[in-house]
């Protein structure tokens, strides 16, 4: 259901890649391995209910997202302004893979020209000795990179702030998933993937 492969890791590892690609969009994608006998059924519709709560537990309230019919908004508290805004949740399903997708529709990080384009995928799947929680965001275009041709200070930037904490939020919040399923802490246990070609950020 979703084409981009990820190499086999122990299940104790969060596996992450965080790129520009060639077009200066970002594809960033954190995955781990529960294992069996450790949880029921985890669903991608609940790892995106989790991911929601945990965004607003992590950043102190700082940061409200609130999902209506006409999809979910990160607005930043006591103010009108949407950090990001979706489209309301896609779900899809095949064999032993579920997959949720809120497409990206606006917000104060996203490039103006670029407002609907990227998406966020939670996707569950069967992988060796368990069942695989991944995070993907592919074909965001940020707003601090400015355009498809961003200098070298602004990929920096961007490198420095944005970048450094989406992949912060996302190692930990998986970190939190698997500690919820297993009752098992992780301790530093993360491990660097190619997945698509690109340069690091």
């Amino acid at each position: 259901m979703h084409s981009d492969r990820i190499p086999e890791t122990e299940a104790d590892k969060i596996a992450f890649q965080q790129i520009l690609e060639s077009n200066h969009s970002v594809f960033s994608i954190q995955s781990i391995v529960i294992p069996f006998g450790t949880y029921g059924k985890l669903t991608s519709t609940e790892l995106l209910t989790m991911y929601l709560e945990y965004i607003r537990q992590s950043t102190l309230g700082l940061i409200q997202p609130e999902k209506s019919s006409d999809g979910i908004i990160f607005r930043l508290n006591w103010t009108d302004a949407a950090v990001i805004k979706f489209s309301p949740e896609l779900f899809a399903e095949d064999g032993n893979s579920q997959k949720t997708t809120l497409c990206i529709s606006g917000g104060v990080l996203v490039q103006p020209k670029e407002c609907y384009r990227g998406q966020l995928d939670f996707i569950v799947e069967s992988a060796t000795g368990g069942i695989r929680a991944t995070l993907k965001l592919s074909d965001y275009c940020p707003l601090i990179l400015g355009s498809s041709q961003p200098s070298a200070w602004r990929r920096w930037l961007y490198r420095l702030t944005q970048a450094y904490l989406h992949k912060i939020v996302t190692i930990r919040f998986l970190a939190m998933v698997y500690r919820k399923t297993t009752g098992k802490r992780l301790t530093k246990n993360i491990v660097r993937i190619s997945v698509r070609r690109g340069k690091n950020t």
